[in-house]
């Protein structure tokens, strides 16, 4: 006689022993896990479809005991791990502006098989991305429509700023000359001012 197995009467979410295993998993920090916890959640509230289209706002997140300094560098590890594709990104702003980031779980079925790119990752390769991805990038800033200019990339608002302080300066030190040709002092023979003692 077998024994019957016994069979989950509720919504759950499978993970396999070999992603379990995998050194993508292990690198995970506490914070990583539970967005990706968060995530799944989201998935089967939406009855095990639209993954690939699941919203998580940062307070479902937060909601969900992740601290909010905590959730962009646990996202960026989830991703970086080949456990998350952002497929639209969101923005920050009012209610009328802000939008979610919309997820796909790579490790479920969307209508085409699961892509599991964790599992590229190596032992060697995954505490170093996991590290990697929690440090803060440059910052950042966004516009009104979801545009994000880094300014280690050229930020033209900060360019045209410098540019404008150093045409300022430029600017004063013609004017200079033009006072002195106004003043009539240029072409005669008058006493040359000293040079001024350097800073």
């Amino acid at each position: 006689m077998t024994s019957r197995r016994t069979s989950i009467g509720e919504q759950f979410a499978p993970h396999t022993i070999a992603m379990l295993r995998s050194p993508a998993w292990r690198a995970l920090s506490l914070s990583a896990r539970r967005v990706l916890d968060r995530i799944e959640i989201e998935l089967a509230d939406h009855g095990g479809t639209d993954n690939g289209k699941l919203p998580v706002t940062y307070d479902d997140f937060v909601r969900y005991g992740i601290d909010r300094c905590a959730i962009a560098p646990a996202i960026r590890e989830v991703v970086a791990l080949g456990f998350v594709e952002i497929t639209e990104a969101g923005r920050a702003g009012n209610a009328e502006w802000r939008k979610p980031n919309l997820f796909r779980l790579t490790f479920r079925n969307t209508k085409y098989a699961p892509t599991n790119e964790w599992q590229k990752i190596t032992e060697e390769q995954a505490n170093p991305i996991a590290r990697a991805a929690r440090i803060a990038p440059p910052r950042k800033t966004k516009s009104q429509y979801g545009k994000i200019s880094n300014p280690s990339t050229g930020n033209p608002h900060r360019k045209r700023q410098i540019h404008s302080r150093e045409s300022h300066t430029t600017g004063h030190s013609r004017e200079s000359h033009t006072t002195l040709d106004i003043s009539g002092l240029v072409g005669q023979e008058a006493t040359p001012e000293p040079a001024p003692k350097p800073r």
